[in-house]
């Protein structure tokens, strides 16, 4: 942002000062990852950089722990069910996450707050609490250590953020769309589909892709509910770490952070087609 002429010179110290806060905090975020992604590439079985690494010689860089994660059957087990957990249970949570969500829009829906709170409540209360209660319910009815109690423990989780992202994109949806919808003859299964879902699609994406990721990401709940079929990557990771630490643990860590980035960038070009559908312009 450029400094207006106006600016004082008060103003325009201040806000050199603020950009340089703002780059020590990213740098402070972003640190971390900087020093994993080089390391995934290390040629050394080490958590250090090596001389070779330092002076920059190819010989100190390699990918065998790349390697070594494709050709792993437990990694590529563990990766499988995350995929194959973090799809059906982004499907689940963004079914009822938006017919939640449509429902709550309603001027008529008693007891909005409550309910709205209720949805929300896995954001709220702290993981190893509902983790437990979670592991105790499924317990009694057999849904422990089998992919659908992991699947719905999952689906409990991403519920919130669907209903949050598509509650937000309805708080700015012109009704008198779905009326005259109605006034030229259109059913509400057809105003529904035809004119409500396209508008409230970039919420609706947004919210899967965010129930995704909390999916992909989890590792308290699939501690207390997985058994060893429903071994998951970040459960891979964390039993690394504890039983045999290797860098294939950093090549896993990069490739995450690779699909991050991806998935971010999907939510912001999600965001500002939502903000163009709204007539909003991008900032």
């Amino acid at each position: 942002m450029a400094i207006p002429s106006y600016a004082t010179r008060g103003e325009r110290i201040w806000h050199y000062v603020f950009l340089g806060i703002c780059a020590l905090i990213f740098l402070f975020l972003v640190g971390p990852l900087l020093i994993i992604i080089p390391l995934s590439f290390n040629a050394q079985p080490y958590f250090t950089f090596s001389q070779k690494m330092l002076t920059l010689d190819p010989e100190g860089y390699s990918l065998r722990w790349y390697q070594d994660f494709f050709t792993s059957r437990a990694w590529l087990h563990a990766i499988k069910n995350s995929f194959i957990i973090g799809i059906a249970s982004t499907i689940l949570a963004t079914v009822l996450g938006t017919i939640a969500a449509l429902g709550l829009s309603s001027r008529h829906m008693p007891a909005r707050g409550a309910i709205m709170a209720l949805l929300i409540s896995p954001m709220i209360v702290p993981l190893i609490i509902s983790a437990a209660a979670m592991f105790f319910f499924f317990s009694k009815v057999n849904l422990a250590q089998t992919y659908l109690g992991v699947i719905l423990a999952h689906t409990a989780l991403g519920i919130p953020f669907v209903v949050i992202t598509v509650t937000a994109t309805l708080s700015s949806f012109d009704t008198t769309l779905v009326r005259a919808a109605h006034s030229l003859g259109a059913n509400p299964t057809r105003t529904f589909f035809k004119v409500v879902l396209p508008l409230v699609t970039p919420g609706v994406v947004s919210g899967a892709l965010f129930a995704f990721i909390t999916s992909f990401d989890e590792v308290v709940v699939v501690l207390f509910i997985a058994g060893p079929e429903q071994r998951t990557m970040p459960i891979q990771m964390w039993s690394g770490i504890r039983e045999q630490i290797s860098p294939t643990i950093l090549a896993v860590a990069t490739l995450l952070v690779l699909l991050s980035m991806l998935l971010l960038t999907t939510l912001e070009l999600l965001r500002r087609r939502g903000e163009r559908l709204r007539g909003v312009t991008p900032g």
